[in-house]
């Protein structure tokens, strides 16, 4: 039986991602699934959807959509774009897509367009998305579905539980009581000074800051090993990311 790994936000760090298959020694048996933002960042964001795409054809992948997913998006169909998506890294990508041909980008439109905005494994209980949700009865009942790629609140609640409180107490988020795990990227644990993946009440946070200072981590869900790749600024030492 094949591992399930998870695999955290790599902002056009391929070469991140390239080490990190070696250090995982990640094979076909593998389920791989990706919590979002491919994209914004380092200079690679263009070849490493080309490579997501390609390792698709080999490897069990789901790929959750991110919200500089959903940016690159909009200014690759509409033209148009948020000024403040330039100083995020959009600039970055925006020049990795001028040397794309036609039937790349072409194919590149597709993934974007059927991104997952999340994977919920109803056996295991276990729930994967990008950022969160907010309703309580949970994301297939959330009525705005940019939230599954922007929301921050789920993780800040998670992050601010008293450790004794019970969950049977009425005080306790409701929200966290619906799923046993959930596996969510967006918010870089490096903004709580950690490099490693960060568990607070069920939510885990595999966002390790790739496109920062940090390393892309990718995670066993069974056992919780996990590996990670050099800091990616160091793979890019020519680059300032998104700094």
């Amino acid at each position: 039986m094949g591992r399930t790994l998870v695999i955290g936000d790599m902002h056009g760090a391929l070469k991140a991602l390239e080490q990190l298959i070696q250090k995982a020694n990640i094979t076909t048996d593998d389920t791989l699934i990706f919590l979002g933002d491919y994209v914004d960042g380092w200079s690679d964001s263009a070849p490493l959807v080309s490579f997501l795409i390609e390792l698709q054809k080999t490897h069990k992948c789901i790929f959750i959509r991110g919200n500089h997913d959903a940016l690159c998006y909009q200014w690759l169909t509409e033209k148009t774009h948020n000024p403040d998506w330039l100083q995020h890294g959009g600039q970055a990508t925006i020049d990795s897509y001028k040397s794309i041909n036609d039937d790349t980008l072409k194919a590149h439109l597709t993934f974007y367009e059927t991104l997952q905005d999340y994977y919920l494994d109803e056996e295991k209980k276990r729930l994967f998305l990008h950022a969160g949700f907010t309703n309580l009865h949970g994301p297939h009942r959330e009525y705005f579905s940019e939230l599954f790629y922007w929301d921050r609140t789920l993780w800040e609640q998670a992050l601010s539980i008293n450790p004794a409180l019970e969950k049977t107490d009425l005080l306790y988020p409701k929200r966290l009581l619906l799923f046993d795990e959930i596996y969510i990227g967006h918010t870089p644990v490096t903004r709580i000074n950690k490099t490693t993946p960060v568990n607070a009440a069920c939510v885990w946070n595999i966002d390790t800051g790739a496109a920062f200072k940090g390393p892309l981590t990718a995670m066993d869900i069974a056992t919780k090993e996990f590996w990670q790749s050099e800091p990616a600024y160091k793979l890019y030492p020519d680059e300032q990311g998104r700094n």
